[in-house]
């Protein structure tokens, strides 16, 4: 064999060891994820360690080819849809999130959430997932777009992939310290219960909403808004 086709061979196998090694990642913890203490939310083939928000009956969500998604109310007529929590509650922590929206939808990752009010956004607060530019049911404030805490902070700024791309997401959570982070930059920081927080609340959407924010620990819940969303790479560390 000639060092010139041995030279190709061994490119075309590191390719296809790449191309293995980026295919087996998701929802799949590195050894130096374990090691920092991070536990994934999504195996990637079931709905395990989920439940529908207050045990709702729904059949909207789904898990199949690597990822957990909701399906849009343009294709799924059934009146049975919910959003969907964690089994568990958590307090102090960082979520990471991959997800994609279909275009014009709506969505959100609601964090700190009780079951005790009829929807899930009445006690957590909302990292808002949104197609800015198309959404379906017109011109968007602000404050309810990608990467803001809906109705209160408004993203400084909006690094979001083309829709049909996967972003990724970031919640801290450390007391009352929040940080949203969108593809790597970080776009809202601000802290619950604050002079400022309280402020905003009682003059703004959740001003009739008393429950709204206050818990300090709760469930993780991916809202169904009637789009088709899609989530992987689901992951939580204790902080």
């Amino acid at each position: 064999m000639s060092k010139k086709i041995l030279f190709v061979l061994t490119l075309i196998m590191g390719n296809m060891f790449l191309q293995s090694a980026s295919a087996q990642k998701d929802n799949i913890l590195t050894d130096a994820e374990k090691k920092a203490g991070w536990k994934l939310l999504f195996d990637g083939k079931t709905l395990n360690g989920w439940k529908m928000y207050q045990s709702k009956p729904a059949d909207c969500w789904g898990a199949k080819d690597g990822e957990l998604y909701c399906k849009g109310s343009a294709t799924d007529k059934s009146d049975l849809r919910a959003d969907i929590i964690t089994a568990e509650q958590y307090e102090n922590y960082e979520l990471s999130v991959d997800w994609k929206i279909a275009p014009g939808g709506n969505s959100g990752i609601i964090y700190n959430v009780t079951e005790e009010y009829p929807a899930s956004y009445q006690s957590g607060p909302e990292y808002q997932l949104i197609d800015d530019e198309g959404y379906s049911g017109g011109k968007l404030e602000d404050w309810q777009k990608t990467g803001s805490d809906y109705a209160m902070y408004t993203a400084t700024s909006r690094p979001t992939k083309p829709i049909g791309e996967y972003n990724t997401s970031k919640i801290v959570v450390k007391g009352a310290h929040r940080e949203y982070w969108l593809n790597g930059v970080k776009v809202v920081e601000f802290e619950a219960w604050s002079d400022d927080w309280n402020k905003r609340k009682s003059v703004g959407k959740w001003k009739d909403t008393p429950g709204y924010g206050m818990a300090k620990k709760g469930y993780i819940c991916l809202q169904d808004h009637g789009s088709g969303v899609w989530f992987k790479n689901i992951k939580i560390r204790k902080l």
